[in-house]
């Protein structure tokens, strides 16, 4: 999956969280919640914004899982698509290629990574 679709897809969970009525968008932030604490997990330390897009390839069953464990008598807050679409937002802003709310270049990084002469 490209980098672009999969940002799109997280944005979308994003937007269909805001517009979720109140009752039911607290359920929904607790799984997602708990769906960014299986992130730091499942990653550990420091990633980048490719290893997140490719951990998010292979999520729907996890995120589900996570979902149900989370409000496991509430069907309605097992939405995966919108519970990992908000987790994964969330949790791109700590890649280590991310900033400002886009994937830097690698000739961004390369530059950050050059010492300054002095």
């Amino acid at each position: 999956m490209q980098t672009e679709t999969a940002i799109h897809l997280w944005q979308d969970g994003e937007r269909r969280l805001r517009a979720t009525p109140p009752p039911l968008r607290e359920r929904l932030e607790r799984a997602a919640d708990a769906a960014v604490d299986e992130l730091r997990r499942r990653l550990g330390g420091a990633f980048t914004t490719e290893e997140l897009v490719a951990l998010y390839s292979d999520s729907g069953d996890w995120v589900l899982d996570v979902a149900m464990a989370t409000v496991p008598n509430d069907p309605e807050a097992w939405d995966a698509a919108t519970v990992g679409g908000v987790a994964f937002a969330r949790y791109v802003r700590e890649a280590s290629d991310w900033s400002g709310g886009r994937q830097r270049t690698r000739r961004e990084l390369e530059e950050q990574e050059q010492p300054l002469d002095r």
